[in-house]
């Protein structure tokens, strides 16, 4: 299940911002990067009609599985576990989750456990 438009980072300088400024929140398999929204970051984009919405972004890196349909797989699991959230958080806020090497052979469930854990960490969910 992908994201909806409104709800995806997207854009370089962006990405950028995250790795720079963001906080980081490390787990076993995973890396959670937060920060305050910045849309002056974002590209102007007229069918965008909520600039402050919370916005997600799942990177997969080639070190994590060479196979491009693993990491395809990988990050469809953690977009549809995420969307659920969007539903209950507020606005302003982006999170960036990239997956650590190793964690393509580990169970979907300790991975969506561990993003569960991560973002109540963060205090995004209760």
């Amino acid at each position: 299940m992908a994201l909806s438009r409104e709800h995806r980072l997207r854009g370089r300088f962006v990405f950028d911002r995250i790795y720079q400024k963001g906080r980081r929140i490390h787990g076993q398999w995973m890396v959670l990067r937060t920060m305050a929204a910045k849309p002056e970051l974002l590209k102007t984009d007229p069918r965008d009609h909520t600039p402050l919405s919370c916005r997600l972004g799942v990177v997969v890196s080639s070190k994590v599985s060479k196979r491009s349909v693993e990491r395809n797989r990988l990050r469809r699991l953690l977009h549809g576990h995420l969307s659920q959230l969007i539903a209950n958080q507020g606005e302003g806020i982006w999170l960036l989750i990239s997956l650590k090497p190793g964690s393509a052979d580990t169970e979907e469930q300790l991975l969506l456990g561990e993003c569960s854990e991560l973002l109540a960490k963060a205090g995004l969910r209760p």
